[in-house]
């Protein structure tokens, strides 16, 4: 029997694939800067993949600058949460705490995303010489606005930084390593006039690479003249993402570890992580197989329903392998009972296209909103659906 959950609170149980881990929360006292002060870590963590996070929460003073920089929800949180996956290849969530940045606040966040500026400019800009730190290519300002944004276009975005601590055995917790993303433009986007039209100009991976490379030394640096970041271990990771019609979100494409106290770059370490739609080109072209899977399963759920609107598929792959498999199918229903029916239906679908080394979560809506939910987790035997009321 398939199991229908309409009790939201044991479906995000259900969604982390373990059982959770109760304990009583736990009294820490947090160093910083000289000072201490009392912090909990809450007794429920919901999956040995997330990081636990201390309390009370403590914002980013650069939290909000990322909205204004990057083209799309998808990359947005994509950025974040791909960050925290790179995270895992040095911080163990078993060993470390989460925290956001608390170390590059927004004033200082955007001065390194602007361009840097000529003398002239400073002067025009009533700028103060020691704010002229943007980490963007000079624009001379001289020659037409097309040659000068083809030549020297912006490839920072966004940085963003995460903290982790490390708990002591005498309950403390303190700074244990800083992981910063840069998130670099695949396309730059810039106007010749004033409210004119928007072009484009296309940055190839390659060049994204060099640049973002460069970029990361730079940042590298100046993180070692922050007090409190002198010493302590830096990861930091270079994200492209996607353009602003995309509806599947950019990737991380290469990491690094700095040692403690270091502020060299020793080497680059090669992150395979790519989304891909379905359908679409690149999914016929690199991934027929799974194609395959999805347009079957796209095709019972045309055959069953004469309703349908649409179904659209985004893969998350690793390393060239499927890991995941949200769905998306669009409906138009006519009541609550074809609603149930349908997603019984879908659910069984599901069990039958798409095996159980990956995960697969099924989003159906309709005019009036989400209507369901299904997710079947690896190696999962049956999926777990909630109905919206």
């Amino acid at each position: 029997m398939r199991k229908i959950s309409v009790v939201v609170l044991a479906f995000v149980l259900l969604l982390t694939g373990c059982a959770p881990n109760f304990q009583k929360d736990q009294q820490i006292v947090q160093e910083k800067d000289d000072s201490k002060k009392k912090a909990i870590i809450p007794k429920y963590k919901i999956s040995d993949q997330y990081y636990q996070t201390i309390l009370p929460f403590e914002p980013s003073e650069a939290r909000g600058v990322i909205v204004g920089q990057l083209n799309t929800r998808y990359d947005i949180d994509e950025f974040e949460t791909g960050l925290m996956r790179i995270a895992r290849n040095t911080f163990s969530p078993d060993k470390y705490l989460f925290q956001e940045g608390q170390y590059l606040d927004g004033k200082k966040v955007k001065l390194w995303l602007n361009r840097e500026y000529t003398d002239e400019q400073v002067k025009a800009k009533k700028m103060k010489p020691e704010e002229n730190i943007g980490l963007n290519p000079v624009d001379p300002g001289v020659g037409d606005a097309k040659t000068r944004n083809e030549e020297n276009p912006i490839y920072l975005a966004h940085i963003l930084e995460h903290n982790y601590l490390v708990k002591g055995e005498d309950g403390t917790a303190r700074l244990g390593g800083v992981v910063i993303g840069l998130a670099l433009n695949s396309v730059h986007y810039y106007q010749e006039i004033k409210y004119g039209p928007t072009y484009e100009k296309k940055i190839s991976h390659e060049k994204l690479d060099k640049e973002g490379k460069k970029i990361a030394e730079e940042v590298v640096g100046r993180l070692r003249h922050i007090k409190g970041l002198e010493k302590v271990p830096i990861t930091i990771a270079l994200f492209e993402q996607e353009s602003r019609s995309s509806v599947v979100p950019g990737n991380f494409f290469a990491y690094a570890n700095v040692g403690e106290g270091s502020s060299k770059i020793g080497g680059w370490e090669n992150v395979r992580e790519d989304y891909v739609l379905f359908p679409s080109d690149d999914a016929t072209k690199n991934h027929r197989d799974d194609l395959t899977a999805f347009s079957n399963f796209k095709q019972d759920v045309e055959e069953y329903f004469p309703n349908f609107n649409g179904v659209t598929g985004r893969a998350f792959y690793i390393d060239n392998e499927l890991q995941e498999l949200n769905i998306n199918i669009n409906m138009q229903f006519y009541g609550k009972a074809e609603a149930v029916g349908f997603t019984q239906y879908v659910a069984g679908l599901v069990l039958e296209h798409f095996p159980d080394y990956i995960s697969v979560e099924v989003n159906i809506t309709s005019v009036n909103g989400q209507e369901a939910l299904i997710v079947r987790d690896v190696d999962q035997k049956e999926p777990f659906v909630h109905i919206y009321h």
